[in-house]
C-alpha cells in the first residue's frame, strides 16, 4: 500500500503559496514538457489571475521518492475563511509560507491558529528570501512567538523550517546557500509530516468540499477517514438535520497530477471526488449502509455583513445583461449557497430584494463580480455590518488592522482610523516602513481603504481581519460630500461638465449616455445637487463678442466594483451591469 502524505499550504494573500504549487509540480514532472506552459497554474479562473489571489482551493497530487503527497492549495484571505477551515480537515500538516520581509501578518495568524485547533503539524517555509532589507531569521523567530502565543502543542513549536524562494525555484535549509531545486523541502514533507493513518473498520468520509460538471452534476471532495469507499456500491448519507438517505457512489476518482484518475476503490486517508450522489451539502458524512456513524460537522465561522440584492429597475435595465429578472436572480444566489459555506441568503418581504449575508466585502464583491460575467443585471444597496444583541448588550464586530506606510505619512493614516474610533495598539519600524496595528469596528472600515490610500499618495499596505464581536461604539463624526445628480436623461455634453467643474468632481465621461436620478459626481459641499449635463452651448447666427475659451476638463474619476460598494450611501443603490457600474439615487425626484 502506498504511503500517503496530506499537506494544505497556508499563507497571507500574496506570500507565494501558488507559486510554490508550480515548483512542486514542476520538480514532480507531472506536466508533459510538449504542452505550452503558464503560470499560477492552479488560479485557473479569470478572476483569481486578474486579481491575484486564490479564492477557491484546489488539489494536487504528486509522487515523490514513491510517497503520494496531496497538496492543497487554500485562499489567504480571511473573507474566504470558510473555504480554508474545511480544507485542513483533509491535510495530515501544514506549509506555514511566510514573506522574508513581512513577517506574519494578521491572515497568517487566522489560519495558523485554525491547522493548530485541529492538531496538525506544520512545516514553516520562509519564502522570497531574495527580497532587499529581509530578515529570515528575525521572521523565523516571530513564527515561533506567534506559534507559542496560539498556544501550540510542545511537539509543534519543534517545527522544521526551510528557507527559499519559490519564484526563483529553490528551498535550501539554510537562506545562504541558495540551491537549484526545492528537494529541501519535499524530503521535510516526507520526514515531518505524520503518513495518513489507514485505520481499518466501517467506511466514513466527510464531504468537505465540492465540484460541478455540466455532465455528471455535483461532485463531493473529502477524505475517507476510515475503511474503504468502493464504485457501485451502496452507501449511507448523513445529513444535518440528523436523517440518513441511501446513495449508490456511481464514479471514484482519486487526485493525480492537475488531474483526476478514474479508480474503483478509495483507502482511508487518502483524498478522493464522487459522482452519482444527489442531495448532499457540504459536513455530510458517507457511511455504512447497515450501521451509519456520522463524524461530527464542520462549523464555519458565522458572517459579519450584509447587502441587499435586488433587480435592476433603471431606465437602462436590460441593454447589457441577459439575465435581469427576479427569478433568474434567485436561483442564481441559491446555486451559490450550495458551495460558497461562509454565504446565506434570506428572503424579504418583496420578491425581488434578497438579503445576502457575508464574510466582508471582498467575499461579496467577488460573487457580485462572478454574477456579472456571467451575464447578470442587478442592483445592490450599502454594506452593512450585522449588529447582534449579547446578554442585552448591543453588540458590533471587531477587526484586527494593520498597515504598513512610509513614515512622513504615517500620522496621517493614524489621524483617518482615529475618526472611525480605530484604537493604536502596536507601532514599530519595519525596514523603511512604519508598522501599525488597530482595532477597529468593521463598519469603520467601509469607504476607509480609499481615504488612506488617497491620504497616503497610494503608498499604504493594509490588510485586516475579523476579531470578535464587542460593545457597540457609538456613530462615527465624519464629514460627508453630497452627490451631484443628473435631473435630466441624454448624453452628457463638454460644455455643460466644463461649466459645473468647479462645483465638484464628475464620475461620467463626455458623451456619456445618463439618466434622472443617476450619480454623476460628488459635490464639494454636503449637500446633493440636481444638474442638467445634456444642456450644450446655445448658438445664435450673430457673432458674440469675446472669444470661447478652450474647455479643459478634468478625467472622470474611475471607481473599482469594491470602491463603488464602499462609496454608496443609505440612499444610493450600485447599479451593476455585464459593461457598465453605475450609482443612482433610489427615490430621485428633479
Amino acid at each position: 500500500m502506498q504511503s500517503i502524505r496530506n499537506i494544505a499550504i497556508i499563507a497571507h494573500v500574496d506570500h507565494g503559496k501558488t507559486t510554490l504549487v508550480d515548483k512542486i509540480i514542476d520538480q514532480a514532472k507531472i506536466l508533459d514538457d510538449r504542452k505550452e506552459r503558464t503560470d499560477l497554474l492552479l488560479d485557473n479562473n479569470d478572476l483569481e489571475r486578474e486579481r491575484g489571489i486564490t479564492i477557491l482551493s484546489k488539489n494536487v497530487s504528486v509522487n515523490y521518492n514513491s510517497v503520494k503527497i496531496n497538496v492543497i492549495d487554500t485562499p489567504g484571505h480571511a473573507d474566504f475563511g470558510g473555504e480554508v477551515e474545511r480544507v485542513l480537515k483533509m491535510a495530515d500538516g501544514v506549509l506555514l509560507l511566510v514573506d522574508a520581509f513581512e513577517g506574519p501578518m494578521p491572515q497568517t495568524r487566522f489560519v495558523l491558529g485554525k491547522a493548530l485547533e485541529l492538531g496538525l503539524t506544520p512545516i514553516v517555509v520562509v519564502n522570497k528570501v531574495d527580497k532587499e532589507n529581509c530578515t529570515p531569521d528575525l521572521v523565523h523567530e516571530k513564527v515561533f512567538d506567534l506559534m507559542f502565543a496560539l498556544e501550540a502543542t510542545e511537539e509543534q513549536l519543534d517545527f522544521t523550517t526551510i528557507y527559499g524562494s519559490a519564484k526563483n525555484g529553490w528551498m535550501s535549509t539554510d537562506w545562504q546557500e541558495p540551491k537549484d531545486n526545492i528537494i529541501d523541502l519535499l524530503d521535510a514533507v516526507i520526514a515531518s509530516i505524520p503518513e495518513a493513518p489507514y485505520r481499518e473498520g466501517s467506511p466514513q468520509m466527510q464531504i468537505t468540499s465540492l465540484d460541478f460538471s455540466a455532465f455528471t452534476g455535483r461532485i463531493a471532495i473529502g477524505r475517507v477517514y476510515r475503511g474503504d469507499l468502493e464504485e457501485n456500491k451502496d452507501y449511507m448519507l448523513c445529513k444535518r438535520d440528523g436523517s440518513t438517505k441511501k446513495v449508490r457512489i456511481k464514479e471514484l476518482h482519486i487526485f493525480e497530477g492537475m488531474g483526476k484518475a478514474k479508480v474503483s476503490k478509495v483507502r482511508s486517508g487518502d483524498i478522493c471526488a464522487i459522482t452519482g450522489i444527489e442531495g448532499f451539502e457540504i459536513g455530510d458524512t458517507i457511511a455504512d449502509l447497515e450501521n451509519p456513524e456520522a463524524l461530527p460537522r464542520i462549523e464555519v465561522d458565522q458572517p459579519t455583513m450584509s447587502m441587499l440584492f435586488t433587480i435592476n429597475n433603471s431606465p437602462f435595465f436590460g441593454k447589457e445583461g441577459k439575465f435581469v429578472t427576479s427569478r433568474h436572480l434567485r436561483d442564481r444566489l441559491f446555486k451559490e449557497m450550495e458551495k460558497n459555506l461562509a454565504l446565506r441568503v434570506d428572503t424579504t418581504d418583496s420578491e425581488d430584494k434578497f438579503n445576502v449575508f457575508g464574510r466582508g466585502i471582498l467575499h461579496l464583491s467577488v460573487l457580485i463580480e462572478t454574477m456579472r460575467r456571467e451575464g447578470y443585471e442587478l442592483q445592490v444597496g450599502r454594506p452593512e455590518v450585522i449588529i447582534k444583541d449579547i446578554d442585552g448588550v448591543k453588540c458590533e464586530p471587531y477587526e484586527t488592522l494593520s498597515i504598513d506606510v512610509p513614515e512622513d505619512v504615517a500620522s496621517k493614516a493614524i489621524n483617518l482610523v482615529s475618526l472611525r474610533k480605530g484604537d493604536l495598539l502596536v507601532m514599530e519600524p519595519k525596514g523603511d516602513l512604519q508598522h501599525l496595528e488597530f482595532v477597529i469596528p468593521s463598519r469603520g472600515l467601509i469607504g476607509l481603504r480609499n481615504k488612506i490610500l488617497t491620504a497616503t499618495a497610494g503608498t499604504a499596505i493594509i490588510n485586516h481581519r475579523f476579531t470578535e464581536y464587542g460593545p457597540y461604539k457609538g456613530e462615527f463624526a465624519e464629514d460627508i460630500k453630497g452627490a451631484i445628480v443628473s435631473s435630466a436623461a441624454g448624453k452628457a455634453t463638454a460644455y455643460a461638465i466644463d461649466r459645473l467643474q468647479d462645483r465638484g468632481r464628475f464620475f461620467i465621461d463626455i458623451n456619456e449616455e445618463i439618466y434622472i436620478g443617476q450619480v454623476v459626481g460628488e459635490n464639494s459641499k454636503d449637500t446633493d445637487m440636481g444638474v442638467n449635463l445634456i444642456k450644450g452651448k446655445q448658438l445664435t447666427n450673430m457673432r458674440k463678442s469675446g472669444t470661447d475659451e478652450a474647455m479643459k476638463i478634468a478625467p472622470k474619476t474611475d471607481f473599482s466594483l469594491e470602491e463603488c460598494m464602499e462609496y454608496i450611501k443609505e440612499d444610493e443603490y450600485l447599479e451593476v451591469t455585464p459593461a457598465s457600474l453605475r450609482m443612482r439615487k433610489i427615490n430621485f425626484r428633479p
